[in-house]
Protein backbone atom coordinates (compact mmCIF):
# COMPACT_ATOMS: atom_id res chain seq x y z
CA UNK A 1 0.00 0.00 0.00
CA UNK A 2 1.57 3.45 -1.01
CA UNK A 3 -0.18 6.14 0.85
CA UNK A 4 -0.96 9.62 -1.59
CA UNK A 5 0.21 12.86 -0.21
CA UNK A 6 -1.28 16.17 -1.62
CA UNK A 7 1.20 19.03 -2.12
CA UNK A 8 -0.22 22.30 -2.12
CA UNK A 9 1.51 25.46 -2.35
CA UNK A 10 3.17 27.23 -0.09
CA UNK A 11 1.08 30.27 -0.06
CA UNK A 12 -2.19 28.44 0.51
CA UNK A 13 -0.88 25.98 3.36
CA UNK A 14 -3.03 26.72 6.66
CA UNK A 15 -0.51 24.97 8.82
CA UNK A 16 3.51 24.34 9.32
CA UNK A 17 4.67 21.34 11.11
CA UNK A 18 7.27 21.26 13.25
CA UNK A 19 9.59 18.01 12.74
CA UNK A 20 8.19 16.68 15.53
CA UNK A 21 4.53 16.58 14.46
CA UNK A 22 6.09 15.49 11.10
CA UNK A 23 7.57 12.54 12.73
CA UNK A 24 4.48 11.79 14.65
CA UNK A 25 2.54 11.79 11.84
CA UNK A 26 4.77 9.06 9.65
CA UNK A 27 4.81 7.11 12.85
CA UNK A 28 1.30 6.74 13.08
CA UNK A 29 0.97 6.30 8.89
CA UNK A 30 3.44 3.41 9.46
CA UNK A 31 1.43 1.73 12.24
CA UNK A 32 -1.97 1.98 9.81
CA UNK A 33 -0.69 1.17 6.92
CA UNK A 34 2.04 -1.87 7.32
CA UNK A 35 0.73 -5.06 9.48
CA UNK A 36 3.36 -7.53 11.14
CA UNK A 37 5.34 -9.17 8.70
CA UNK A 38 7.70 -11.82 8.61
CA UNK A 39 11.05 -10.92 7.45
CA UNK A 40 14.12 -12.82 6.49
CA UNK A 41 17.59 -12.01 7.33
CA UNK A 42 21.44 -11.69 9.08
CA UNK A 43 22.30 -10.33 12.82
CA UNK A 44 24.81 -8.03 13.20
CA UNK A 45 25.88 -5.44 15.32
CA UNK A 46 23.72 -7.47 18.34
CA UNK A 47 23.71 -5.74 21.68
CA UNK A 48 21.52 -6.97 24.78
CA UNK A 49 20.69 -4.35 27.05
CA UNK A 50 21.35 -4.65 30.66
CA UNK A 51 17.55 -3.79 31.17
CA UNK A 52 16.91 -6.83 28.81
CA UNK A 53 15.92 -5.49 25.58
CA UNK A 54 18.02 -6.63 22.14
CA UNK A 55 19.33 -4.20 19.59
CA UNK A 56 20.38 -5.35 16.39
CA UNK A 57 21.08 -4.89 12.40
CA UNK A 58 19.00 -7.26 10.27
CA UNK A 59 20.60 -7.39 7.14
CA UNK A 60 20.59 -9.00 3.48
CA UNK A 61 22.83 -8.69 0.40
CA UNK A 62 21.52 -5.55 -0.71
CA UNK A 63 19.88 -3.59 2.35
CA UNK A 64 19.96 -3.36 6.01
CA UNK A 65 17.33 -2.15 8.93
CA UNK A 66 17.44 -1.70 12.39
CA UNK A 67 15.63 -3.77 14.78
CA UNK A 68 14.64 -3.59 18.61
CA UNK A 69 13.26 -6.35 20.50
CA UNK A 70 12.21 -6.06 24.09
CA UNK A 71 12.47 -7.56 27.30
CA UNK A 72 9.13 -8.74 27.21
CA UNK A 73 9.09 -10.27 23.56
CA UNK A 74 12.89 -11.53 23.92
CA UNK A 75 12.69 -13.84 27.07
CA UNK A 76 10.06 -16.28 24.87
CA UNK A 77 12.46 -17.16 21.84
CA UNK A 78 14.31 -19.33 23.69
CA UNK A 79 18.37 -18.58 22.75
CA UNK A 80 20.28 -15.48 22.62
CA UNK A 81 21.22 -14.91 18.60
CA UNK A 82 24.79 -13.64 18.16
CA UNK A 83 26.53 -12.03 14.85
CA UNK A 84 26.41 -14.17 11.90
CA UNK A 85 22.77 -15.53 12.52
CA UNK A 86 20.20 -15.88 10.12
CA UNK A 87 16.60 -15.68 11.36
CA UNK A 88 13.34 -15.38 10.67
CA UNK A 89 11.23 -12.86 12.88
CA UNK A 90 8.07 -11.12 13.08
CA UNK A 91 7.59 -7.77 13.20
CA UNK A 92 6.08 -3.92 12.63
CA UNK A 93 7.10 -1.23 10.72
CA UNK A 94 7.90 1.73 13.04
CA UNK A 95 9.63 4.93 13.03
CA UNK A 96 11.74 5.62 16.13
CA UNK A 97 10.51 9.71 16.20
CA UNK A 98 13.17 11.34 18.11
CA UNK A 99 15.85 10.18 15.33
CA UNK A 100 13.22 10.00 12.34
CA UNK A 101 15.35 6.70 12.42
CA UNK A 102 12.60 3.80 10.61
CA UNK A 103 12.85 0.62 12.36
CA UNK A 104 11.32 -2.78 13.29
CA UNK A 105 9.51 -3.54 16.38
CA UNK A 106 10.29 -7.49 16.53
CA UNK A 107 7.39 -9.65 18.36
CA UNK A 108 9.24 -12.83 17.60
CA UNK A 109 12.02 -14.43 16.17
CA UNK A 110 13.15 -18.12 15.11
CA UNK A 111 15.95 -19.82 13.35
CA UNK A 112 15.62 -19.67 9.22
CA UNK A 113 15.32 -22.57 7.93
CA UNK A 114 14.01 -24.02 11.44
CA UNK A 115 10.31 -22.62 11.28
CA UNK A 116 8.58 -25.82 11.43
CA UNK A 117 10.48 -27.69 13.96
CA UNK A 118 10.30 -23.90 16.23
CA UNK A 119 6.59 -23.61 15.24
CA UNK A 120 6.35 -27.25 16.72
CA UNK A 121 8.38 -26.49 19.59
CA UNK A 122 5.47 -23.82 20.28
CA UNK A 123 2.59 -25.45 19.88
CA UNK A 124 4.04 -28.34 22.15
CA UNK A 125 5.46 -26.06 24.97
CA UNK A 126 2.08 -24.44 24.94
CA UNK A 127 0.16 -27.47 25.35
CA UNK A 128 2.77 -28.80 28.16
CA UNK A 129 1.97 -25.05 30.30
CA UNK A 130 -2.15 -25.74 29.76
CA UNK A 131 -1.88 -29.09 31.16
CA UNK A 132 -0.04 -27.27 33.98
CA UNK A 133 3.12 -29.46 33.74
CA UNK A 134 5.60 -26.71 33.61
CA UNK A 135 4.28 -25.07 37.49
CA UNK A 136 6.85 -24.53 40.08
CA UNK A 137 4.37 -26.22 42.78
CA UNK A 138 5.25 -29.42 40.58
CA UNK A 139 8.86 -29.36 41.04
CA UNK A 140 10.43 -32.20 43.25
CA UNK A 141 13.39 -31.19 45.71
CA UNK A 142 17.19 -32.11 44.63
CA UNK A 143 19.07 -33.79 47.43
CA UNK A 144 21.54 -32.21 48.83
CA UNK A 145 23.80 -34.89 49.74
CA UNK A 146 23.17 -37.80 47.09
CA UNK A 147 24.74 -41.42 47.56
CA UNK A 148 24.08 -42.26 44.25
CA UNK A 149 23.77 -40.10 40.84
CA UNK A 150 22.56 -41.78 37.87
CA UNK A 151 23.56 -39.84 33.87
CA UNK A 152 21.28 -40.72 31.23
CA UNK A 153 23.18 -39.60 27.94
CA UNK A 154 25.21 -41.63 25.15
CA UNK A 155 28.55 -42.98 26.00
CA UNK A 156 30.03 -41.53 23.34
CA UNK A 157 28.97 -38.29 24.06
CA UNK A 158 31.08 -35.39 25.02
CA UNK A 159 28.87 -34.36 27.73
CA UNK A 160 29.40 -37.49 29.58
CA UNK A 161 33.01 -36.84 30.48
CA UNK A 162 32.35 -33.39 31.37
CA UNK A 163 29.63 -34.94 33.68
CA UNK A 164 31.87 -37.55 35.26
CA UNK A 165 35.14 -34.97 35.38
CA UNK A 166 32.82 -32.41 37.89
CA UNK A 167 31.12 -35.40 39.58
CA UNK A 168 34.81 -36.73 40.17
CA UNK A 169 36.28 -33.15 41.34
CA UNK A 170 33.47 -32.35 43.38
CA UNK A 171 31.92 -35.38 44.92
CA UNK A 172 34.32 -38.48 44.03
CA UNK A 173 32.61 -40.48 47.15
CA UNK A 174 28.92 -40.23 45.11
CA UNK A 175 29.02 -43.34 42.83
CA UNK A 176 27.73 -42.59 39.43
CA UNK A 177 25.41 -44.92 37.44
CA UNK A 178 25.25 -44.56 34.10
CA UNK A 179 21.75 -45.62 31.63
CA UNK A 180 23.24 -45.15 28.25
CA UNK A 181 20.44 -44.04 25.59
CA UNK A 182 21.48 -42.15 22.01
CA UNK A 183 21.17 -38.62 22.41
CA UNK A 184 20.44 -37.53 18.40
CA UNK A 185 18.01 -39.14 15.72
CA UNK A 186 15.15 -40.62 15.46
CA UNK A 187 15.28 -43.48 17.67
CA UNK A 188 16.74 -40.90 20.42
CA UNK A 189 13.58 -40.26 21.99
CA UNK A 190 11.91 -43.64 22.64
CA UNK A 191 15.80 -44.61 23.99
CA UNK A 192 15.39 -42.05 26.17
CA UNK A 193 12.34 -42.60 28.06
CA UNK A 194 13.72 -46.36 28.48
CA UNK A 195 16.62 -45.52 29.94
CA UNK A 196 14.55 -43.26 32.09
CA UNK A 197 12.20 -46.17 32.94
CA UNK A 198 15.24 -48.41 33.90
CA UNK A 199 16.71 -45.86 36.33
CA UNK A 200 13.20 -45.71 37.94
CA UNK A 201 12.58 -49.10 38.48
CA UNK A 202 16.24 -49.92 39.94
CA UNK A 203 15.53 -46.90 42.13
CA UNK A 204 19.17 -47.05 42.92
CA UNK A 205 19.78 -43.20 42.00
CA UNK A 206 18.84 -40.01 44.20
CA UNK A 207 18.88 -37.73 41.26
CA UNK A 208 18.99 -38.50 37.26
CA UNK A 209 21.04 -36.07 35.22
CA UNK A 210 19.34 -35.76 31.97
CA UNK A 211 22.54 -34.04 29.43
CA UNK A 212 23.71 -33.00 26.21
CA UNK A 213 26.33 -30.74 24.69
CA UNK A 214 25.27 -28.74 22.30
CA UNK A 215 23.92 -28.41 18.76
CA UNK A 216 21.35 -26.87 16.36
CA UNK A 217 18.01 -27.51 16.90
CA UNK A 218 17.95 -30.84 14.83
CA UNK A 219 20.30 -32.11 16.91
CA UNK A 220 18.38 -31.34 20.19
CA UNK A 221 15.26 -32.04 18.75
CA UNK A 222 14.85 -35.64 20.65
CA UNK A 223 14.66 -33.54 24.27
CA UNK A 224 11.86 -32.00 22.40
CA UNK A 225 9.91 -34.75 22.30
CA UNK A 226 6.12 -34.70 24.20
CA UNK A 227 6.48 -38.69 25.12
CA UNK A 228 9.88 -37.65 26.86
CA UNK A 229 8.77 -34.50 28.53
CA UNK A 230 5.52 -37.07 30.07
CA UNK A 231 8.27 -39.65 31.29
CA UNK A 232 10.19 -36.62 32.80
CA UNK A 233 7.27 -35.58 34.79
CA UNK A 234 5.78 -38.95 35.98
CA UNK A 235 9.66 -39.73 37.35
CA UNK A 236 9.41 -40.54 40.89
CA UNK A 237 13.50 -39.81 41.24
CA UNK A 238 14.12 -35.62 40.33
CA UNK A 239 15.52 -35.01 37.16
CA UNK A 240 18.22 -32.27 36.38
CA UNK A 241 17.89 -31.63 33.02
CA UNK A 242 21.58 -30.03 31.38
CA UNK A 243 20.74 -30.28 27.06
CA UNK A 244 23.08 -28.08 25.15
CA UNK A 245 24.63 -24.75 25.88
CA UNK A 246 23.33 -22.30 28.10
CA UNK A 247 21.60 -20.35 25.48
CA UNK A 248 19.72 -23.27 24.16
CA UNK A 249 16.27 -24.25 25.78
CA UNK A 250 14.11 -27.69 24.94
CA UNK A 251 10.87 -28.96 26.59
CA UNK A 252 12.74 -31.27 28.96
CA UNK A 253 14.39 -27.97 30.24
CA UNK A 254 10.77 -26.50 30.69
CA UNK A 255 9.40 -30.04 32.55
CA UNK A 256 12.73 -31.16 34.44
CA UNK A 257 12.89 -30.29 38.42
CA UNK A 258 15.80 -28.33 37.89
CA UNK A 259 17.50 -26.69 34.70
CA UNK A 260 21.15 -26.59 34.41
CA UNK A 261 22.68 -24.24 31.76
CA UNK A 262 25.33 -26.83 30.40
CA UNK A 263 25.86 -30.74 31.29
CA UNK A 264 29.05 -29.97 33.70
CA UNK A 265 26.78 -27.10 35.72
CA UNK A 266 23.80 -30.00 35.82
CA UNK A 267 26.74 -32.46 37.86
CA UNK A 268 27.65 -29.23 40.44
CA UNK A 269 23.61 -28.93 41.31
CA UNK A 270 23.47 -32.66 41.53
CA UNK A 271 26.08 -32.50 44.73
CA UNK A 272 27.27 -30.37 47.29
CA UNK A 273 31.28 -29.96 46.74
CA UNK A 274 33.14 -32.41 48.85
CA UNK A 275 35.51 -29.63 50.14
CA UNK A 276 32.36 -27.63 51.46
CA UNK A 277 30.33 -31.25 53.30
CA UNK A 278 33.75 -31.57 55.17
CA UNK A 279 33.72 -28.29 55.68
CA UNK A 280 30.78 -28.19 57.44
CA UNK A 281 31.67 -31.50 59.13
CA UNK A 282 34.25 -30.36 60.63
CA UNK A 283 32.31 -27.34 62.20
CA UNK A 284 30.13 -29.92 63.19
CA UNK A 285 32.73 -31.98 65.09
CA UNK A 286 34.02 -28.79 66.37
CA UNK A 287 30.72 -27.99 67.46
CA UNK A 288 29.85 -31.21 69.24
CA UNK A 289 33.47 -31.38 70.82
CA UNK A 290 32.78 -28.19 72.44
CA UNK A 291 29.36 -28.88 73.66
CA UNK A 292 30.85 -32.21 75.11
CA UNK A 293 33.57 -30.17 76.75
CA UNK A 294 31.29 -27.76 78.28
CA UNK A 295 29.34 -31.14 79.49
CA UNK A 296 32.17 -32.52 81.34
CA UNK A 297 33.12 -29.25 83.05
CA UNK A 298 29.78 -28.75 83.82
CA UNK A 299 29.20 -32.16 85.77
CA UNK A 300 33.03 -31.67 86.82
CA UNK A 301 31.59 -28.69 89.18
CA UNK A 302 28.29 -30.57 90.02
CA UNK A 303 30.34 -33.17 91.55
CA UNK A 304 32.55 -30.89 93.48
CA UNK A 305 29.54 -29.15 94.79
CA UNK A 306 27.82 -32.58 95.82
CA UNK A 307 31.15 -33.68 97.05
CA UNK A 308 31.89 -30.39 99.52
CA UNK A 309 27.60 -31.14 100.72
CA UNK A 310 29.00 -34.58 101.56
CA UNK A 311 30.04 -35.53 105.38
CA UNK A 312 31.09 -38.73 106.91
CA UNK A 313 29.06 -40.40 109.28
CA UNK A 314 32.24 -40.00 111.64
CA UNK A 315 31.96 -36.70 111.23
CA UNK A 316 28.64 -35.86 111.27
CA UNK A 317 28.61 -37.61 114.78
CA UNK A 318 31.66 -35.22 116.46
CA UNK A 319 29.63 -32.18 115.19
CA UNK A 320 26.84 -33.68 117.53
CA UNK A 321 28.74 -34.71 119.92
CA UNK A 322 30.29 -30.97 120.30
CA UNK A 323 26.72 -29.26 120.35
CA UNK A 324 25.35 -31.29 122.85
CA UNK A 325 28.61 -30.15 124.94
CA UNK A 326 27.65 -26.62 124.32
CA UNK A 327 23.93 -26.87 125.61
CA UNK A 328 25.46 -28.94 128.78
CA UNK A 329 27.35 -26.50 130.12
CA UNK A 330 25.12 -23.78 129.30
CA UNK A 331 22.59 -25.31 130.98
CA UNK A 332 24.74 -25.94 134.22
CA UNK A 333 25.25 -22.38 133.92
CA UNK A 334 21.96 -21.65 133.80
CA UNK A 335 21.13 -23.47 136.60
CA UNK A 336 23.73 -22.73 139.09
CA UNK A 337 23.35 -18.47 138.48
CA UNK A 338 23.22 -16.71 141.69
CA UNK A 339 19.77 -15.93 142.79
CA UNK A 340 20.48 -12.14 143.13
CA UNK A 341 20.23 -11.99 139.81
CA UNK A 342 16.78 -13.52 139.33
CA UNK A 343 15.57 -11.13 142.12
CA UNK A 344 16.58 -8.31 140.38
CA UNK A 345 15.25 -9.27 136.92
CA UNK A 346 12.17 -9.49 138.79
CA UNK A 347 12.03 -6.60 140.56
CA UNK A 348 13.06 -4.56 137.28
CA UNK A 349 10.30 -6.51 135.45
CA UNK A 350 7.65 -5.70 138.34
CA UNK A 351 8.74 -1.70 138.04
CA UNK A 352 7.84 -1.61 134.24
CA UNK A 353 4.75 -3.72 135.22
CA UNK A 354 3.45 -0.62 137.42
CA UNK A 355 4.80 2.18 134.99
CA UNK A 356 2.48 0.67 132.24
CA UNK A 357 -0.76 -0.18 134.87
CA UNK A 358 -3.33 2.35 134.00
CA UNK A 359 -4.35 4.93 136.33
CA UNK A 360 -8.12 4.18 136.53
CA UNK A 361 -8.79 7.05 139.26
CA UNK A 362 -7.55 9.44 137.14
CA UNK A 363 -8.95 8.54 134.24
CA UNK A 364 -12.40 7.76 136.19
CA UNK A 365 -12.82 11.97 137.29
CA UNK A 366 -11.52 12.60 133.78
CA UNK A 367 -14.99 10.34 132.32
CA UNK A 368 -17.33 12.50 135.07
CA UNK A 369 -16.21 15.67 134.24
CA UNK A 370 -16.72 15.34 130.19
CA UNK A 371 -20.22 13.77 131.52
CA UNK A 372 -21.04 16.56 132.80
CA UNK A 373 -20.36 19.28 130.49
CA UNK A 374 -21.97 16.97 127.77
CA UNK A 375 -25.08 17.26 129.74
CA UNK A 376 -25.04 21.11 130.25
CA UNK A 377 -24.14 21.37 126.36
CA UNK A 378 -26.74 19.23 125.53
CA UNK A 379 -29.66 21.35 127.76
CA UNK A 380 -28.30 24.57 126.28
CA UNK A 381 -28.80 23.05 122.07
CA UNK A 382 -32.07 22.42 123.54
CA UNK A 383 -33.20 25.76 124.93
CA UNK A 384 -31.88 27.55 122.11
CA UNK A 385 -33.81 24.92 119.37
CA UNK A 386 -37.17 25.73 121.58
CA UNK A 387 -36.32 29.22 121.31
CA UNK A 388 -36.03 29.03 117.82
CA UNK A 389 -38.77 26.97 117.22
CA UNK A 390 -41.30 29.36 119.04
CA UNK A 391 -40.37 32.39 116.71
CA UNK A 392 -40.66 30.78 113.41
CA UNK A 393 -43.76 29.42 114.80
CA UNK A 394 -45.13 33.17 115.72
CA UNK A 395 -43.90 33.80 112.09
CA UNK A 396 -45.53 31.74 109.93
CA UNK A 397 -48.84 32.74 112.34
CA UNK A 398 -48.24 36.31 111.04
CA UNK A 399 -48.29 35.40 107.55
CA UNK A 400 -51.53 33.22 107.47
CA UNK A 401 -54.04 33.83 105.51
CA UNK A 402 -56.98 32.49 107.50
CA UNK A 403 -56.33 35.37 110.50
CA UNK A 404 -56.30 37.83 107.73
CA UNK A 405 -59.71 37.00 107.02
CA UNK A 406 -60.66 36.82 110.30
CA UNK A 407 -60.11 40.36 110.50
CA UNK A 408 -63.09 41.45 108.23
CA UNK A 409 -61.40 40.60 104.79
CA UNK A 410 -62.41 38.54 102.06
CA UNK A 411 -60.86 36.92 98.97
CA UNK A 412 -62.97 36.99 95.67
CA UNK A 413 -62.30 34.39 93.28
CA UNK A 414 -63.87 34.21 89.60
CA UNK A 415 -65.73 31.17 87.84
CA UNK A 416 -62.40 29.77 86.86
CA UNK A 417 -60.93 29.77 90.58
CA UNK A 418 -58.69 33.02 89.81
CA UNK A 419 -58.31 35.65 92.71
CA UNK A 420 -59.66 38.98 91.04
CA UNK A 421 -57.21 42.08 92.21
CA UNK A 422 -58.60 44.71 89.50
CA UNK A 423 -62.27 45.69 89.60
CA UNK A 424 -62.14 47.37 86.44
CA UNK A 425 -61.98 43.82 85.08
CA UNK A 426 -65.17 42.52 86.44
CA UNK A 427 -68.10 43.18 84.24
CA UNK A 428 -71.77 43.47 85.26
CA UNK A 429 -73.46 40.29 86.34
CA UNK A 430 -70.24 38.47 86.44
CA UNK A 431 -70.62 35.44 89.26
CA UNK A 432 -67.99 35.90 92.00
CA UNK A 433 -67.53 33.62 95.16
CA UNK A 434 -66.09 34.94 98.03
CA UNK A 435 -64.11 33.27 101.25
CA UNK A 436 -64.79 34.83 104.14
CA UNK A 437 -63.25 34.23 107.84
CA UNK A 438 -65.80 31.98 108.35
CA UNK A 439 -67.27 30.38 105.63
CA UNK A 440 -68.15 31.74 102.14
CA UNK A 441 -70.54 33.11 99.68
CA UNK A 442 -71.49 33.41 95.61
CA UNK A 443 -72.21 36.85 94.67
CA UNK A 444 -72.78 38.51 91.14
CA UNK A 445 -71.62 41.98 89.93
CA UNK A 446 -73.84 45.13 90.30
CA UNK A 447 -72.02 47.88 89.03
CA UNK A 448 -68.11 47.53 88.51
CA UNK A 449 -65.68 49.75 89.53
CA UNK A 450 -61.74 50.42 89.14
CA UNK A 451 -59.26 51.91 90.39
CA UNK A 452 -60.55 53.61 94.16
CA UNK A 453 -64.52 52.80 93.18
CA UNK A 454 -66.62 50.43 95.41
CA UNK A 455 -68.14 47.69 93.50
CA UNK A 456 -71.68 46.34 94.16
CA UNK A 457 -72.70 42.98 94.47
CA UNK A 458 -75.96 40.98 94.48
CA UNK A 459 -76.43 37.74 96.08
CA UNK A 460 -76.78 35.12 93.80
CA UNK A 461 -79.56 32.90 92.91
CA UNK A 462 -77.54 30.19 93.78
CA UNK A 463 -77.48 28.96 97.57
CA UNK A 464 -74.78 29.33 99.17
CA UNK A 465 -72.10 26.68 100.15
CA UNK A 466 -71.66 27.41 103.60
CA UNK A 467 -72.75 30.34 106.29
CA UNK A 468 -74.90 33.01 104.81
CA UNK A 469 -75.14 35.45 101.91
CA UNK A 470 -74.39 39.64 102.17
CA UNK A 471 -73.82 42.17 100.26
CA UNK A 472 -70.27 43.16 99.88
CA UNK A 473 -69.16 46.43 101.12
Amino acid sequence: MTPAFQVNDDAQTPEILSVAQLNNAVARLLDASLPPTWVRGEISNFTAAASGHWYFTLKDARATVRSVMFRGRASTVGFTPRVGDRVDIRARVSLYEPRGDYQLQVDAMRRSGQGDLYEQFLRLKEKLTEQGLFEPERKRPIAAIPRVVGVITSLQAAALRDVLTALQRRAPHVRVVIYPAPVQGAEAPGRLIDALAQANRRAEADTILLVRGGGSIEDLWAFNDEGLALAISQSAIPVISGVGHETDFTIADFIADLRAPTPTAAAELACTDRRVLVEQLNQVTHAMRRAQQRGLEYAAQRLDRMAARLTSPGERLAQRRERLTVLNRRLAQAWHRPDGQRQSRLALALQRLRHRTPQCDRARDRLIDAMQRLARAQQREVADRAKRLQGAVAHLRAFDPQNTLARGYAIVRDASGAIVRDGGALKKGQALALQLGQGSADVKVVAPHGGDGATEAAPDALPPSSGTTHPLF
